[in-house]
């Protein structure tokens, strides 16, 4: 996420870090780069004036400092600013101490509110929230189906009745909140209707949904794409119902990510989670400062390692390293679970970014095709099992089948063969 705008912060702070002394000037210049980045980005004018002005205030100071490197200073003084631009810290869900916590999903059409209620609830419930979904979109065909049919994917309940036809929403969403109460569930997530853009009508209909229901959240899932139509959407509904926070979607494409960067600084409101693609489980709790880090090109290791614990078997893991290690090594059957496990961490390059030092120009040189991964599983399910056991038995006729079963070349198979050969040596040695 956030490529463009990561590549051009990291090259100009690559630039003041590579040099011994700065003067004020060098400062200027590199500022000067910096705001027009921003507003290249989209971020509001009145946000990247304010955080220029911190930084050179800041950064002519440090350059006074001989005892620290000054360019490391102020890359530090950016991150810093960075991280404020974003809330500063991170804020979670406000949960009620009795009875069920009510929270609003709110948002225009298209932003995939029905989707990040969702996900919000499969996250809940690992969390032992114990979370229940409800329908209060009446007005878009099969609203209620499809948060139903992704509710039975993770095993959510979709509380209240049909429906459609509903003239009385607060009222069917008291009814709901009430079943919850008796379902007792924890946590009950409101999916409201959406507008093609914020109307009276819509406004009227959630100020009475939280008349009707006491609401502990009022979340706005806004596209992360749309930049500062973001923004003006942000401070719409807070003007109008007043929001506890944000989710940004679609932050998984090259969004340019002013939408991210000005949210806060212009209505206060904190961004609590982002969505970075579509699955179930590509939802993230979002932290200021590990995002400031990430398009830095610091990485974040801890939404590595959060990633890893949340899709990884941990028992799968300690078995595959202890036969790695072994006389005999690992086999195809063993290389085709922990591929299954590294692609249920996402796509490569995401993974790979989350790495410190890995900036967005490193992961416009990798030629990491997620297909590619397909095709090795596709020839590693072609084998039989006593093959993938032994693969020293696989001569010519047989990698020509396995070819075909795969739907591949040969070579691709002897490629594969030749790559798994070379990681089994490389693991015993380690």
């Amino acid at each position: 996420m956030f490529t463009a705008l990561s590549e051009q912060l990291a090259g100009v702070l690559r630039r003041l870090t590579g040099r011994g002394a700065l003067a004020e000037q060098d400062v200027t210049e590199a500022l000067r780069e910096i705001r027009r980045h921003l507003l290249e980005a989209d971020v509001s004018f009145e946000v990247t004036r304010g955080f220029v002005e911190r930084v050179r205030e800041q950064a002519i100071g440090a350059i006074a400092v001989k005892a620290v490197s000054p360019g490391q200073q102020v890359v530090k003084l950016v991150h810093d600013e960075l991280t404020t631009l974003f809330g500063g810290t991170a804020r979670g869900l406000d949960f009620a101490p009795v009875g069920p916590t009510v929270m609003l999903l709110v948002g225009l059409h298209g932003a995939g509110k029905t989707t990040t209620a969702a996900k919000l609830a499969r996250r809940l419930k690992l969390e032992q929230k114990a979370p229940g979904l409800v329908a209060a979109d009446v007005y878009r065909p099969a609203a209620r189906e499809q948060l139903v049919q992704l509710g039975a994917a993770i095993g959510v309940p979709v509380l209240g009745g049909e429906g459609r036809g509903e003239k009385d929403v607060p009222r069917l969403v008291k009814e709901a909140v009430r079943e919850a109460e008796k379902a007792r569930c924890r946590t009950v997530l409101v999916d409201t209707a959406g507008r093609s853009q914020i109307d009276a009508a819509m406004m009227d209909e959630l100020r009475a949904i939280k008349a009707a229901v006491p609401s502990r959240e009022v979340l706005l899932v806004a596209d992360g794409m749309t930049g500062q139509d973001a923004v003006r959407l942000a401070r719409g509904f807070h003007d109008g119902v007043g929001l506890t926070g944000v989710i940004l979607t679609k932050l998984d494409g090259d969004a340019r990510g002013g939408a991210a960067l000005s949210i806060h600084g212009v209505t206060g409101v904190p961004i609590k989670y982002i969505g970075t693609g579509e699955k179930p489980e590509q939802l993230e709790p979002f932290d200021p400062a590990r995002m400031a880090g990430r398009i830095l090109g610091k990485g974040d290791v801890v939404a590595l390692v959060e990633k890893a614990a949340a899709t990884m078997d941990l028992d799968t893991a300690k078995r595959l390293e202890k036969k790695a290690r072994s006389k005999q090594g690992m086999d195809l059957a063993d290389f085709l679970v922990a591929l299954k496990q590294m692609q249920a961490m996402g796509p490569v390059k995401q993974v790979l970014g989350l790495l410190p030092g890995v900036d967005a120009k490193m992961l416009q040189g990798v030629k990491a095709d997620d297909k590619r991964l397909k095709h090795v599983e596709a020839i590693v399910l072609s084998m039989t099992l006593a093959e993938r056991a032994n693969p020293a038995t696989l001569n010519g006729s047989r990698r020509l089948r396995i070819a075909k079963g795969a739907g591949r070349t040969v070579q691709e198979v002897n490629r594969l063969l030749d790559q798994f050969q070379q990681m089994r040596k490389f693991l015993k040695k380690t």
